[in-house]
């Protein structure tokens, strides 16, 4: 399993949540949505499934970058200068 992998699996729970608290918001604080909420709460659950798999896996690489930069400084020769 690669290591990406493991990262979107890692924080898909958390965008999960967050994008199915902001279809939350959204069908329950405009008032035209409200009405409807019944119907539509379902296909905000689905969506939230659905859409955090694709962004889990475009922002893991993002998270393991932050990490290999800050490494890399840490390794890097230090300069040093006179003056």
């Amino acid at each position: 399993m690669s290591t990406r992998l493991r990262l979107a699996i890692l924080i898909y729970g958390m965008i999960q949540g967050v994008v199915f608290g902001i279809g939350t918001v959204l069908v329950l604080g405009v008032p035209r949505l409200s009405e409807q909420a019944m119907t539509l709460m379902p296909t905000v659950v689905i969506l939230s499934i659905l859409l955090a798999a694709p962004i889990a896996w475009v922002m893991a690489p993002r998270l393991r970058l932050r990490f290999w930069q800050r490494r890399e400084r840490r390794q890097a020769p230090r300069r040093v200068t006179l003056s």
